[in-house]
């Protein structure tokens, strides 16, 4: 008897749990043809904010994960973000079923990651369920999120956004790693800029300017993410962290330098996958590899303050 009323009060503990965690509904979403995604609605608010995240480069899913690097950065966000009561939307990008279903696009380019990111928008505004719908994009997302956020958008949100052109970003981290191989970057990037393809450059840098992404850089590169922040009338909260490996503090800067009104906050420790670094370089770079880590809590502070003023 003894031992059933301690299951009984060991199941009812759990119940009970589960029930205070479980503070918001989850809901999968297809968009269009090209965009499946997680929807959080905080629960008991009939008309919340809502909050669509936007993944960084390369094959991302709305987790903030790829092939062999999981941190679950972009999923711990939206979590943490709908435990304050504001709804979040996060999506894999449209790469991600494209792998999945063996048909990938060699067409792909980086407008396409913005009119999808336009399309989220545009969902959820003819949707009429949230009070105002804010844009948080991170990495490369921020300058897809500048992009689509010139209509329907109360606001816009940069982590770790580059303010550089791609292409000067690429120049110098490539000249950090070796000023020859940055020299001939500056090349690829110049023909790149003016809408030139070249098979001109050393093998060392056939990954970066490989024949097949071209069409897709110099896309990418016909943006200048300060022209594009400038021209937005809407709050913007801009944020990077000390630690961020990928993009430095003064990228941060030239975005807040190119749009007076913007709010910039700089997290000490912040490292880019969003995660509080107490050590060096080496628990730096393992972190983008540790999902068991949690996302900085001033972080989330930033961002609920500042859609919710």
């Amino acid at each position: 008897m003894k031992n059933f009323l301690s299951i009984l009060i060991v199941l009812f503990t759990i119940h009970i749990a589960v029930a205070q965690e479980m503070t918001y509904k989850e809901t999968e979403v297809s968009v269009s043809k090209h965009i499946d995604g997680t929807l959080l609605i905080p629960n008991d608010i009939e008309k919340p904010i809502l909050v669509i995240i936007i993944a960084g480069s390369g094959p991302t899913d709305r987790n903030g994960n790829q092939n062999f690097m999981k941190n679950d950065a972009l999923k711990k966000l939206a979590e943490s973000l709908t435990a304050k009561s504001i709804a979040t939307f996060r999506y894999d990008k449209r790469i991600i079923k494209q792998i999945l279903n063996r048909d990938i696009d060699k067409d792909l380019l980086f407008d396409d990651f913005v009119s999808d990111a336009k399309a989220v928008v545009t969902y959820f505004t003819e949707s009429e369920k949230f009070s105002k719908i804010y844009i948080a994009g991170h990495s490369q997302g921020s300058l897809v999120g500048m992009l689509a956020s010139e209509k329907d958008v109360d606001g816009f949100i940069s982590l770790a956004g580059a303010g550089q052109n791609i292409g000067d970003v690429i120049v110098e981290q490539v000249a950090k790693m070796s000023p020859q191989l940055g020299e001939e970057a500056q090349k690829v990037v110049n023909k790149l800029k003016s809408g030139e393809k070249t098979t001109d450059f050393p093998q060392a840098l056939a990954s970066v300017f490989n024949a097949d992404i071209q069409d897709f850089m110099i896309n990418w590169m016909s943006y200048e993410p300060t022209e594009i922040i400038h021209e937005l009338k809407i709050p913007i909260l801009i944020i990077n962290g000390t630690k961020d490996l990928q993009v430095s503090e003064n990228e941060a800067n030239l975005l807040k330098e190119a749009n007076e009104n913007a709010q910039l906050n700089i997290i000490e420790n912040m490292n880019h996958v969003l995660f509080e670094i107490v050590g060096g370089d080496l628990e730096n770079s393992k972190s983008y590899n540790e999902s068991s880590r949690e996302i900085s809590a001033l972080l989330i502070e930033n961002i609920v303050n500042f859609v919710k003023k």
